[in-house]
């Protein structure tokens, strides 16, 4: 992010935190813990940066953010747990773009992406990379497809569930390349990695902060990034594009949602407290070393991200006949 846009964000986080509530309240925000809901497993990416947001700003608020970990329904249950909230910015959302994909995937996800949740701020950003095993043969994007097209139906791939954005790009990358391979949803990032590294499939669509290590030890193999640009943590894979396929970006982005109703002056101590935590020397670190990058919006640019994404995937979800009823 260029060094003009980060002094935007602060200048910004600053004006939150220094400007005075528009309402008195009876109680200073906050005065007890808050938690930080997260619908998937611990150990994949949206984990990781929940994790490394609430320990930051459980420094800036003075007190503790806690992370609670609520998976299932493709991430359906913590989304709607949220939206169900007292709108008292104790219980947010740490979303990722499935809180808008399920808008459209799930007939009845029980909650609406649009008017049950406010945006707070995005944390960070980051891609999905194709990975194999290194026992695969295929060393390439090329190659990958030339086997899928040997073996119909024979290659699977994981997701951390029904709707992520992994299943999602797994089904464009399908669609753009004319292949057969079989989608295999599992409860989280941690099943589908631990899937991938135990041969169950040959293929996925990871995240750089969850894959790292085993890229890095020779046990995956990355093959492209699924985003405009390559990522700094692997610099070397390609994009699809780069590889020879059109048509598979995902921007991955990471972000706070409260319930609807949430006071505004709670919404910017909240957006303050995310933007500054994001930009931190010591976060902005951990994220690249993960692949990722700090973000940081206005809880208004975020509800315009919002409302992009919900039409953005409607499409995709028609488009790859993907359906959860």
């Amino acid at each position: 992010m260029a060094t003009t846009s980060i002094c935007r964000l602060l200048a910004i986080a600053l004006l939150f935190s220094a400007a005075p509530p528009p309402l008195a309240q009876s109680t200073p925000y906050p005065s007890r813990p808050i938690k930080l809901v997260v619908g998937f497993t611990p150990g994949g990416g949206v984990d990781i940066n929940a994790r490394l947001l609430a320990s930051k700003m459980s420094e800036l608020l003075g007190q503790p953010v806690v992370v609670e970990n609520k998976p299932g329904a493709g991430t359906n249950i913590a989304n709607a747990h949220v939206a169900r909230a007292a709108p008292d910015g104790y219980t947010l959302l740490f979303a990722s773009p499935v809180v808008t994909i399920n808008t459209s995937l799930y007939k009845e996800p029980n909650y609406d992406a649009l008017r049950d949740f406010v945006g707070v701020s995005t944390f960070s950003e980051s891609s999905n990379l194709l990975v194999v095993p290194a026992t695969l043969g295929a060393k390439s994007v090329d190659e990958l497809v030339a086997l899928a097209r040997q073996r119909p139906g024979t290659l699977n791939y994981s997701s951390a569930g029904i709707g992520t954005t992994q299943h999602l790009v797994g089904e464009l990358f399908k669609l753009r390349t004319g292949t057969d391979i079989v989608h295999v949803a599992y409860k989280g990032s941690g099943p589908s990695l631990a899937a991938l590294l135990a041969g169950e499939v040959q293929l996925s669509f990871a995240n750089p902060q969850a894959i790292g290590q085993y890229v890095s030890s020779g046990r995956l193999r990355a093959l492209a990034v699924a985003s405009a640009k390559r990522t700094n943590a692997m610099p070397g894979v390609p994009t699809m594009k780069e590889a020879g396929i059109e048509g598979v970006d995902f921007r991955l982005w990471y972000g706070v949602l409260a319930p609807a109703a949430t006071p505004r002056d709670v919404v910017h101590a909240l957006a303050s407290a995310v933007i500054r935590s994001a930009h931190t020397p010591e976060i902005r670190k951990r994220l690249e070393e993960q692949g990722a990058q700090a973000a940081g919006s206005t809880p208004e640019e975020f509800d315009t991200l919002l409302r992009e994404e919900v039409a953005k995937y409607a499409e995709v979800v028609k488009v790859s006949g993907a359906r959860v009823e």
